[in-house]
């Protein structure tokens, strides 16, 4: 608290110094950017969506940039919750103790999968602060429609993973019928929710005719989304009364600042990360000075001070 003001947020039952997180797959594992500055510093990070076993993911070309933005096509490859612990478990262990929170964020295609992979993060990542269940993921079993596209589907992937999960349950929802999903969720069990996550997006290369991706479609983050994303996270916050972390082109102190009005209690910072890797500091002390021109003592005090 150099400025005066309490920056310490608590976000669903996990207790962080500040509000500012990092968004899934653009921090790597947090040791990537320790080079440039001292990641504990930060209230929580986020880590890469982890599966049971290993994904591969989408062939290459996986990354984009449009206007305002990227776009990706990543697929969630990743190494696995064991492949992840090995290599990079003894870091996190380390990070928590420094103050910094550990989020595991749990993917699958199939309920079971969600199932077998929060297990595994019960059993082999025990300095997790939480687990948040990206509920975004196409289900295969059901012919590749979004595990949490409804509040009906939402409900059932919440409501078998909670009573596995002894510790905070994050759930990452995708940018469609946010307020009923949002509820659905709440009333399934999660302790707080994380959005948005990417919108789905389109671009073509003119001169091959092909899409610049892997795919013909592909998930859009940046600048572009922010409006977006503080509409869905204002509707959740009207909608629901367990906290709020919003995610979607913050690139600011200013950005992170209306998605708090909007009702977010943590804010987390995703594209931005790529092109600055020091938008964490940058960010959080923009904010603090925001919060100290505002003229409290808490931030909590501006979590959904918004006013029409």
């Amino acid at each position: 608290m150099v400025s005066g003001v309490n920056m310490a947020v608590n976000l669903g039952g996990i207790k962080m110094r500040n509000p500012i997180n990092t968004a899934s797959g653009t921090f790597g594992f947090g040791w990537q950017l320790e080079g440039f500055y001292d990641v504990s510093m930060l209230g929580a990070i986020t880590t890469k969506g982890t599966s049971a076993v290993p994904w591969e993911g989408n062939p290459a070309p996986r990354l984009c940039e449009v206007t305002s933005g990227i776009m990706n096509t990543i697929g969630l490859a990743n190494p696995g919750v064991a492949g992840i612990v090995e290599k990079f478990g003894a870091y996190l262990a380390g990070l928590e103790d420094r103050g910094c929170r550990v989020i595991m964020q749990a993917a699958g295609h199939s309920i079971e999968e969600y199932r077998d992979a929060v297990r595994l993060i019960e059993e082999l990542a025990p300095f997790a602060s939480g687990v948040e269940l990206n509920i975004s993921c196409p289900n295969i079993a059901r012919g590749g429609r979004l595990v949490g596209g409804t509040p009906e589907d939402a409900s059932e992937v919440v409501r078998a993973v909670r009573p596995l999960v002894s510790r905070p349950l994050l759930v990452k929802m995708a940018p469609v019928r946010v307020p009923e999903i949002a509820k659905a969720c709440e009333d399934a069990g999660a302790d707080a929710l994380s959005l948005i996550n990417t919108i789905n997006a389109m671009s073509i290369d003119i001169h091959t005719r092909r899409s610049r991706l892997s795919k013909p479609t592909g998930g859009l983050s940046g600048p572009a989304i922010h409006p977006i994303a503080v509409r869905m996270v204002w509707e959740a916050a009207r909608a629901v009364s367990i906290p709020i972390n919003g995610i979607g082109g913050i690139a600011t102190g200013a950005d992170a600042a209306e998605m708090i009005l909007a009702g977010a209690t943590a804010v987390t910072i995703g594209t931005q990360n790529l092109p600055d890797p020091t938008a964490g500091p940058r960010i959080l002390a923009e904010l603090e000075q925001w919060a100290v021109e505002q003229n409290v003592s808490d931030i909590n005090e501006l979590v959904g001070a918004f006013e029409c």
